[in-house]
Order: structure tokens, then C-alpha cells, then sequence
């Protein structure tokens, strides 16, 4: 049967096979010639359930790799349908030419496409960025087959011989070359296997042909019929001397004597063949989804909840999503979604399958209606694709709607951690917006949750169709007391995300305005000025604005006096709910040329003095002086500072100004004393 040849490589399938060689990651190679050893498997396994193929009773479906540092190669080994010399021909040597589709064409009324993975035909010739020479030693399942040795270097050309197979399926060998020797390292092979294959539904195993057998001892009753013993251990029985009542000595047996054996040791499986994803809901407990959350994503926290997706119509798709327990002090919100096609491992977060707002979630999504090689640019514009997008996200907004609706104790208690992610939901998809729209939830400054409607009905009197929001509890504490003190209330709102996210809920409510809790000075704050009064109050306002822009050198300053109820605050900034919003706009673009925008006056900034104040009084009644300088100065970074920080250098002025003050007062209390 010696044949040699050129390869045909049909021209329409050129384009294909260019996309393949510039795969980026070589390491790819791995999932297609497992992934071919699974097809081949899968195949077997329906023409057995059609009756076509009688398995062996001591016969055990697996794929077994086996890699040798030292003459850098690497078999893939499965025990599948094989092929016969006409199919080597056929599958083989016309490049492109899919078996899975002539293998589903042929039993397309007998079995279901959706077990096959390989919609591909190009997968073996992976092998090519690796290798310099491929061999395949391949027996057909087939009466009467005989067994055919292919063998190419530089995948150009091409020897085809009988060989002396006698197991059924396809032994693929790789001669690496220089630059891919690493792949034929056991640890390195055993990371990609896990890495693409953990989860595919055939045995693999992974042996390391340069280390020699493993053993292992076990126990007589541990032995299997399937074990290869390669010696008999016999412990002797285990004795101690014990004291009788009359004193008299005994040597006892503590333990009998037992047989041990030493065995070729076990071969053990690198991937789980039948995955969580693929049981019923009904049938998962809470530590197994928990179990296979800490194995897939190493993380050693508990998720929150998940949500079990199955669907069988219009289209398979199965997988499961855990909502993490994200640090947002040290974390960035970006999670992992893993997508599988029949339990082959295709890639993280494809953002053309996986809608861009549940990147934040953690989770793996197995679709047999993808293709392998998952083309996105090709996915961009298929239909089919878009549905199983809003398929995975209508799942996830009935699973949040339905929490808020039936668990809202659990959903309160995960809101701070899932409300980031809904929240970029609703920014980014119009369908899950207008479904999560009613279960957003509001913290209030008692700690309780309100929704965007009892917002606005607890507060209509006071502020009609405003709602105030707090971003840094701590940073805006002043402000916090005051709202407080006049029984006024607001919203917590700590994270970047609800920046953008108050601006559609405005775009989206007519009259709705959102204003951070130190926007302004609201009447509420304010004692009323009589008439007659207001004249005066109008002057000293004067008079301390300019006494404040010369102690800081600095006209551009917006200055403002008020008559506050509460006496305790001395002064206060404030920034305009516009100005500020434009800031974190330029922050977020970088368009802020390296300068932050909300530097010392200006932008929107104002300084607000309290006339009942006896510091400020001090300062109208004096006007100018030292003293007077140091404690504008001094009003002016107190109010900085319980609205957030100083820049370095004011930072420097202050506390040296704050010890020339206490010096002061350590002096006058000293006179005092004597």
C-alpha cells in the first residue's frame, strides 16, 4: 500500500487554514488533537448505541497523552473509530475536509450532532506550528481494516504504509521542533491539558514516557483485577509485652500479620468528564456549585449566589454564573467567563457571546452551536449569536427581579457587592435596564433600602423630585451631621460606576435631579434674615470675601456668607453639582492635561462662611491684621479637609499654621497661670 504524494489543498479553504497557522497561542494544538481524539470516541460511542459497533467488554473509552523530553515528542493516543486508508486519504491528506461533517451526513437521522465536536477538519494540522514531523498510526474500527501509517515533515508532503496496529482508534506522533520543546515537558503539558481540556467528555490521561513506570503500595483489599502487581510486601504482626494482674509478663499480637502490594500506579484522569454545568439544577447541591467555584477559579471566597443556566430550545446552551464577592478597595471589577463547546475550553470573556456588563461575573458557558474556533469577527453579525446573548441576559435579570421579589432580605444583603454590576448593566444594556429597572435599590443614611420611588416620597416636603447622594461617608461626614440634625436624608452612593449611572436615571425621569449631599447650601441649613437686616448681611458678606481672597492671595475664589442654624461649623466647600460631574468626566477621559481640575478656587468651587461662627465674626469684626490672615487661611483648609484633602503643599501650610496657633494659646495659658 506505499503511497507518497502532495497534500490537496482545496483552494476555497486557504483562507481557513492561514487563519489556523496565525493562531497567537501555540499551545492550541493540545485542545485540537484531544478535541480529535474525543470526536473519534464520540463517533464510536453512537455507531455502538446504533448497534454498528460491538465495544469490547475489557475495553475503556480514553485518550492517553504521552509526552518524552528526551527525544522531544509527543503521542496522542485515543481509542476511537480509526480510519481506514480510504479515510486517511479523504480526511487527511485533502486538507479542510471535514470528518465530522461526512461522519453526520452518513448518520444524521441516528445520532446527535450536538455530541460531535468537531466541526472543524483543520485541527490536526495544528500540529504543524509545533512539529517538524507528524506521524499517524491509525486502525479502523472496521471489518477487515487494515492499519495505516501516515507520515509527513513540514505538512507539504507526505508517506503512506501499512503498520502493524492491532487496537482499534489513531495514534498521532509529534517530532517537536526547537522552538516547541517546552511541550513536551510533563509539567508544561499537563498545564495546557488543564487549561483547555478539563472539562471534555472522554478520559484523559497523561503519562511522562521518560520517568519510567510509577508505582504505588496498597492496602490487599484495595486490589482491583485491573492492577499490575509487581511485588508482594508481607508485614510481619505487630507485638508489645504486657503486664498481667499477678504481675506476670506477656508478649500479645497488636496487629496481624498482612500482605501489601506494590503496583503500577493508577493512572488518573486530568478532567472531569461529566462537569456541573451539565446536571439538572435539582440534582446540585450548594457545596458542590461552591466545590467547583473554588477548582475552576481558584478562588478561595465564597460567591454570593449563581444562576444554573439549561436550555435545550432554540439552541443548546448550558453553564453556570457565580456572582463574586468582589473587594472593590483592591480589585478591579473584571471577572471571568469561561466558554466551552461541548465541553471543549474555547476562550475567556468573548465579548460577542457574553453580553460586555456580566465580564463582571465569574462563570463558564458551554454551547455546542458555536463553532471551535470561534471566528469574532464572523460573530459580530450572526443573529444567532445575539440571541444567545440576550438569552444569558434575561436569565440574569429574572434572577436578580426575582430575588429583589421573593428574597429581599438576601438581596439587601448582597446588594453592596452585586449593585456595580447591575447598575453597569443598565448602562450598557437597554433590555436589562428597562427589566431591572424596578429593583434598584437605594442605602440611606439610617442604613435602610429604598427604591428610587420611596426615595422620592420620603423626601417630596423637603426637596420635591431631588434626591441627595453621598459618595465618601467619611470625607463628607460634615455635611452628613447637618442633613441629619434637620431630619433630611440621602443615598449612599461610594462607586465610580454611579456617576454615569444617576445621568441615565435622569435622562430617563423628567424632572429627576441627582445632587451630592455638599452641592450647596439648601435653605433648610439657613436662619432667615429679617428685611431690614439684609443690607448689613449683604456688606459683611463683602467685607469677608475680600478679607479671604487676600489672606489666600486669590481673586478667583468664589466666596459666600450664610447665617448657618448650626453654629458648630465655622466653614464648608461646595461644589456645583455641574462643575463636578465635568470634573470626574475629565478625570475619567484624561482630558484633564495632567492637572486635577478641582485644585485650589475655581471649577465651581465655593467657600461657605458662617456669619453665627464666632471664628468668622472675629475675622468681619478685625478685618485685616495677621491674625486675621491665619485664620481665614485656617477656615479655608479646615473646610478643604472635611470635604476631602489638601494638596502637599497647603497640607505643609497648615499644620505649621495649626502649631503657631497652639504656641499662642500655650503662651497666653501660661501668662494666664501666673
Amino acid at each position: 500500500m506505499a503511497k507518497s504524494g502532495s497534500l490537496s489543498i482545496n483552494s476555497e479553504n486557504i483562507f481557513p487554514i492561514i487563519k489556523k497557522w496565525l493562531y497567537s497561542d501555540h499551545d492550541i494544538f493540545y485542545r485540537e488533537l484531544i478535541s480529535n481524539g474525543c470526536d473519534a470516541i464520540t463517533k464510536l460511542k453512537k455507531l455502538e448505541l446504533i448497534g454498528e459497533f460491538e465495544k469490547p467488554e475489557d475495553m475503556e473509552y480514553k485518550i492517553q497523552v504521552t509526552v518524552n523530553p528526551n527525544d522531544k515528542s509527543i503521542v496522542f493516543e485515543d481509542n476511537g473509530l480509526g480510519m481506514t486508508e480510504d479515510e486517511v486519504e479523504e480526511y487527511i491528506n485533502q486538507i479542510a475536509f471535514s470528518g465530522a461533517q461526512a461522519f453526520m451526513e452518513k448518520y444524521k437521522d441516528k445520532a446527535n450532532e450536538d455530541q460531535i465536536i468537531g466541526h472543524f477538519g483543520l485541527g490536526f494540522y495544528s500540529a504543524f506550528m509545533v512539529a517538524d514531523k507528524v506521524t499517524i498510526d491509525t486502525l479502523s474500527y472496521q471489518a477487515d481494516a487494515k492499519a495505516v501509517h501516515w507520515e509527513s515533515e513540514g505538512g507539504t508532503s507526505f508517506e503512506m504504509t501499512d503498520c502493524d496496529k492491532e487496537t482499534i482508534g489513531t495514534k498521532i506522533t509529534l517530532y517537536l521542533n526547537e522552538d516547541s520543546t517546552e511541550f513536551s515537558n510533563e509539567y508544561r503539558a499537563r498545564e495546557v491539558i488543564e487549561k483547555y481540556c478539563s472539562f471534555m467528555p472522554v478520559p484523559i490521561f497523561l503519562d511522562n514516557a521518560a520517568d519510567g513506570p510509577q508505582y504505588e503500595t496498597i492496602e490487599k483489599d484495595e486490589l482491583t483485577d485491573k492492577d499490575t502487581i509487581v511485588e508482594t510486601i508481607v508485614e510481619e504482626a505487630k507485638t508489645e509485652e504486657k503486664e498481667n494482674e499477678d504481675g506476670t509478663k506477656e508478649v500479645v499480637e497488636v496487629s496481624p500479620a498482612k500482605e501489601k502490594y506494590k503496583i503500577i500506579k493508577r493512572p488518573v484522569a486530568l478532567n472531569e468528564v461529566s462537569p456541573l454545568w451539565n446536571k439538572h439544577p435539582n440534582e446540585c447541591t450548594e457545596e458542590e456549585y461552591k466545590d467547583f467555584y473554588r477548582k475552576v477559579f481558584m478562588d478561595y471566597r465564597e460567591p454570593l449566589f449563581w444562576i444554573h443556566l439549561n436550555m435545550d430550545y432554540p439552541f443548546n446552551l448550558k453553564g453556570i454564573l457565580y456572582f463574586p464577592k468582589i473587594n472593590l478597595e483592591y480589585e478591579s471589577l473584571e471577572g471571568t467567563i469561561k466558554l466551552y463547546n461541548n465541553q471543549v475550553f474555547i476562550a475567556d470573556n468573548i465579548k460577542e457571546v457574553i453580553p460586555e456588563f456580566l465580564m463582571l461575573l465569574k462563570g463558564v458557558i458551554d454551547c455546542p452551536d458555536l463553532p471551535l474556533n470561534v471566528s469574532r469577527s464572523a460573530l459580530q453579525n450572526d443573529g444567532f449569536v445575539k440571541k444567545i446573548s440576550d438569552y444569558i441576559t434575561k436569565k440574569v435579570a429574572d434572577k436578580l427581579s426575582g430575588m429583589c421579589k421573593t428574597d429581599r432580605e438576601n438581596y439587601e444583603k448582597y446588594w453592596d457587592d452585586i449593585n456595580p454590576f447591575i447598575k453597569f448593566g443598565c448602562i450598557k444594556d437597554e433590555k436589562f435596564q428597562e427589566k431591572m429597572k424596578d429593583y434598584i435599590i437605594f442605602k440611606n443614611l439610617e442604613g435602610k433600602y429604598l427604591t428610587l420611588p420611596e426615595c422620592l416620597e420620603k423626601n417630596k416636603e423637603k426637596h420635591p423630585d431631588k434626591v441627595f447622594y453621598v459618595t465618601d461617608e467619611k470625607e463628607q461626614s460634615q455635611y452628613i451631621n447637618m442633613f441629619k440634625k434637620e431630619g433630611m436624608d440621602a443615598v449612599i452612593l461610594p462607586h465610580s460606576i454611579d456617576s454615569p449611572f444617576i445621568n441615565q436615571l435622569e435622562q430617563k425621569n423628567e424632572n429627576l435631579k441627582f445632587l451630592r449631599i455638599d452641592t450647596d447650601v439648601t435653605d433648610i441649613f439657613k436662619e432667615e434674615t429679617a428685611e431690614e437686616d439684609k443690607e448689613k448681611a449683604k456688606a459683611d458678606a463683602e467685607t469677608l470675601s475680600a478679607a479671604v481672597k487676600k489672606a489666600l492671595n486669590n481673586d478667583k475664589l468664589e466666596v459666600k456668607t450664610e447665617k448657618l442654624k448650626d453654629t458648630t461649623v465655622a466653614s464648608m466647600i461646595t461644589i456645583s453639582e455641574e462643575s463636578r460631574r465635568m470634573q470626574e468626566m475629565m478625570r475619567m477621559y484624561s482630558m484633564g492635561g495632567g492637572m486635577d481640575p478641582s485644585m485650589f478656587g475655581g471649577n465651581g468651587e465655593t467657600l461657605v462662611l458662617n456669619s453665627n461662627h464666632p471664628l468668622v465674626q472675629y475675622v468681619l469684626e478685625n478685618k485685616e491684621g495677621e491674625t486675621v490672615d491665619k485664620i481665614c487661611q485656617q477656615l479655608y483648609d479646615l473646610a478643604k479637609l472635611s470635604h476631602g484633602s489638601l494638596t502637599p503643599e497647603r497640607m505643609t501650610g497648615f499644620i505649621t499654621r495649626s502649631n503657631e496657633i497652639m504656641m499662642v494659646l500655650a503662651e497666653n495659658g501660661k501668662k494666664d497661670a501666673e
